[in-house]
């Protein structure tokens, strides 16, 4: 059963590992500095770390971050509640990235790790919990066990790597504290090495490849339970 859904997405992370490096604030200061040279900065704010140094941009809404950290053994990129779409985004990490890796010498990155979030409403249910429990889970007072009523319910997936599929994705579909009319899905993904020297297109293709299992595979498997109308 094919059901469009509108997926309101609230958060991006990708963090890349690499071997141990000098992560030089002098070098980190230079990429930050780079940034200006374009006409629109990627981060505005640049602060030292105990191990390396963040660039970010200042933001106004509750709980919003958007930054990107440079450390010893990893890049990570975190948006959460901003304006970035999922291909600005994946540009982002790409772009950012291949100027680091440059700064500071990195030769391989040994892993790549993805993590989506959003919210999408169902069609057919105003609660996601009561979508869960009885459409999804089939449950028809087995909790009464608990003696209380749980105020979440979730389900978790993973799928790991296979010859056809090199990657591993896990996937969580749960009720939303924030409101019980949206369903939270997250997918989690994790992507094999690169090196540096044949280009980090795929960098960007992994964020892409993460939205897409989302998007598409988790909410296909979601609207064949958003069928039936909620008593």
């Amino acid at each position: 059963m094919s059901i469009h859904y509108a997926p309101r997405t609230i958060a991006f992370q990708s963090e890349i590992f690499h071997p141990l490096v000098e992560a030089d604030p002098y070098r980190l200061q230079r990429l930050h500095n780079e940034q200006f040279q374009g006409a629109a900065p990627a981060y505005t704010d640049f602060a030292l770390l105990q191990n390396g140094a963040m660039l970010s941009n200042p933001v106004t809404r509750p709980g919003a971050i958007s930054s990107a950290s440079f450390t010893q053994d990893r890049i990570v990129f975190r948006e959460e509640l901003s304006h970035l779409t999922v291909d600005e985004f994946a540009r982002r990490v790409r772009t950012m990235t291949e100027s680091a890796c440059t700064a500071l010498g990195v030769q391989v990155l040994t892993a790549h790790q993805v993590t989506l979030r959003t919210l999408v409403n169902t069609r057919h249910w105003r609660d996601s919990r009561n979508f869960l429990k009885e459409a999804m889970f089939g449950f028809d007072g087995q909790e009464g066990e608990f003696a209380r009523e749980p105020q979440l319910y979730g389900l978790r997936l993973v799928f790991p790597p296979s010859e056809s599929e090199p990657n591993a994705h896990a996937l969580r579909i749960e009720s939303f504290h924030g409101d019980p009319r949206s369903l939270f899905l997250e997918n989690q993904a994790s992507f094999p090495p690169l090196l540096v020297a044949r280009g980090l297109e795929g960098l960007e293709q992994h964020v892409q490849e993460t939205y897409s299992f989302l998007v598409e595979r988790a909410l296909a498997f979601v609207g064949r339970f958003d069928a039936r109308a909620e008593a």
